[in-house]
């Protein structure tokens, strides 16, 4: 077998070991949830999901960075400016009603990984000050093109839509019929001037 071939099964195994893992993580949360568990559910050895992932932290890292990976336009929401990243944001709030496994996943770990002793804490405060700058950054974009409705603050608009996206998210975790993507949406547009 060419290491292609093994390079393929192993993405094929990681993919895998990475599905059940988000399963379990959402059932049991991060710290219930057991490593042999996880490689059980996969059909693997204790061993053989060791050699993918070193730690239950590695996975747990791995499974968080896959998650916001996913769906992320080509040069991720980095490259997004304006609008554009707010209604990204919308987009996002829709693609999530498709993937309960994993808004309850986020929803779950965002709250375990407020212990500063939990090993996603330092990667939740660093996404969270990242995905406040950059919504700031794109309401100040706004303003500087007279889009953005008078009187308000970027920063504070900024803290207010992710909050509101993560009020959501639990709102519909309990009740399938909240509408995050309309709550976003409704939200993003009380910020912005229509131009005409």
């Amino acid at each position: 077998m060419g290491g292609h071939e093994l390079s393929a099964r192993g993405a094929g195994t990681r993919a895998l070991i990475l599905d059940a893992a988000v399963d379990a993580f959402a059932e049991s949360g991060y710290a219930a949830a057991s490593v042999r568990e996880i490689a059980a559910r996969c059909g693997l050895t204790h061993p053989a999901l060791l050699y993918h992932f070193p730690t239950k932290a590695a996975l747990l890292m791995a499974v968080l960075e896959r998650r916001d990976s996913v769906g992320a336009p080509g040069g991720g929401m980095d490259a997004l400016h304006g609008e554009d990243l707010l209604a990204h944001l919308v987009e996002t709030a829709a693609r999530n009603a498709a993937a309960p496994g994993i808004v309850e996943l986020f929803a779950t770990l965002a709250g375990e990984a407020t212990a500063p002793s939990h090993p996603a804490h330092d990667f939740f405060v660093a996404r969270y000050a990242s995905l406040l700058r950059m919504v700031e950054r794109a309401y100040r974009e706004l303003a500087e093109d007279g889009r953005l409705t008078p009187g308000v603050d970027p920063a504070e608009a900024a803290r207010r839509l992710v909050a509101v996206m993560d009020g959501l998210q639990v709102q519909w975790l309990l009740d399938r019929s909240v509408d995050m993507a309309a709550g976003v949406a409704a939200q993003v547009s009380a910020h912005i001037v229509t131009p005409g």
